[in-house]
């Protein structure tokens, strides 16, 4: 199990099945915290710096929620235009900058690679929180205590991966922590957005189980979860591929109903258009409670990091 005092959260292939399993045995102590049931001071006296160059509704308030609290405090910047990198500021010396008032940093940014750049750079923890079409690693992580809750189990299930796969962070860094239990993949989307074959490439190393298709229907009637996403519309240069795949998937209540009515439905929100507002009846419509379920486990990384937890 790595060292997670001072550790930096940049990437879930760094990530052992020993480091998954304590971070969801931490975020499963502090669920009451995440609930409102439960008060705490752990991270009394720590500032946490949220650094969002990108927009951001339930990551940045998730993570300003969970060391609040836990007793900590936030400092922010929200968007490149109000940050010094703007004025060519380089990220390394953003990094170091911040360093001097806060305890972690949460970063999240347009460009793949850049928290490792900023981590590089300075002592203090750095969560990435998403860095473009790279990875989201506590996403992911949040995504996982979802589908144990959900499920109860990891093993045996088979999770359908469904839409934009090239450029979709969140369903990169999950299929890292997915390959490390007995789970059947299915990445459904159409040709244009497959799985990058690097993560592909990796999965077959990794002796991970896994099937490429196109056909929705099929996919849901074999899953046990269906992680929803939606297609990016920042991620494209031409407005008119955008156009062409937006709507490409569509879950419905009947479609839920007549292929699968048992399975946990889920996505890392925001939705826009890609699940029908119907499917919101059903009992296995769990995004809103993985939403929930990302405050438990941001509360459990940054105590971890911070050596509190």
């Amino acid at each position: 199990m790595m060292e997670f005092k001072g550790a930096d959260i940049l990437s879930t292939k760094a990530l052992s099945k020993s480091d998954i399993e304590k971070v969801m045995e931490t975020a499963q102590k502090f669920l009451p915290n995440a609930k409102k049931e439960e008060t705490s001071d752990l991270l009394k006296g720590f500032v946490m710096a949220s650094l969002f160059y990108e927009p951001s509704t339930r990551t940045r308030l998730s993570f300003e929620t969970a060391v609040q609290r836990l007793g900590g405090s936030v400092v922010s910047v929200v968007g490149l235009e109000s940050s010094s990198l703007v004025k060519g500021e380089t990220l390394s010396d953003t990094a170091q900058v911040v360093q001097t008032y806060a305890d972690v940093i949460a970063v999240r940014h347009p460009k793949p690679g850049a928290p490792a750049e900023m981590a590089q750079a300075i002592d203090i923890p750095v969560l990435n929180a998403g860095d473009g079409a790279g990875e989201h690693p506590t996403q992911a992580l949040l995504d996982l205590f979802t589908i144990l809750n959900e499920r109860g189990t990891l093993d045996g299930l088979t999770v359908a991966l469904v839409g934009d796969l090239k450029f979709g962070r969140t369903v990169h860094s999950l299929v890292y922590l997915l390959s490390h239990y007995d789970v059947n993949l299915i990445l459904v989307s159409p040709d244009q957005l497959k799985m990058p074959s690097e993560v592909t490439d990796d999965l077959t190393e990794k002796g991970a189980l896994f099937d490429e298709t196109e056909n929705l229907e099929q996919a849901l009637e074999k899953c046990d979860v269906c992680y929803m996403t939606r297609v990016q519309q920042e991620r494209f240069k031409d407005p008119s591929e955008y156009e062409r795949f937006k709507d490409y998937y569509v879950l419905t209540k009947e479609l839920v109903e007549k292929y699968n009515p048992e399975m946990t439905i889920m996505h890392p929100l925001p939705r826009v258009g890609e699940i029908s507002l119907n499917v919101d009846e059903l009992p296995g419509a769990a995004y809103f409670r993985q939403m929930e379920n990302g405050v438990a486990v941001r509360m459990a990384l940054l105590a971890l990091v911070l050596g509190k937890a």
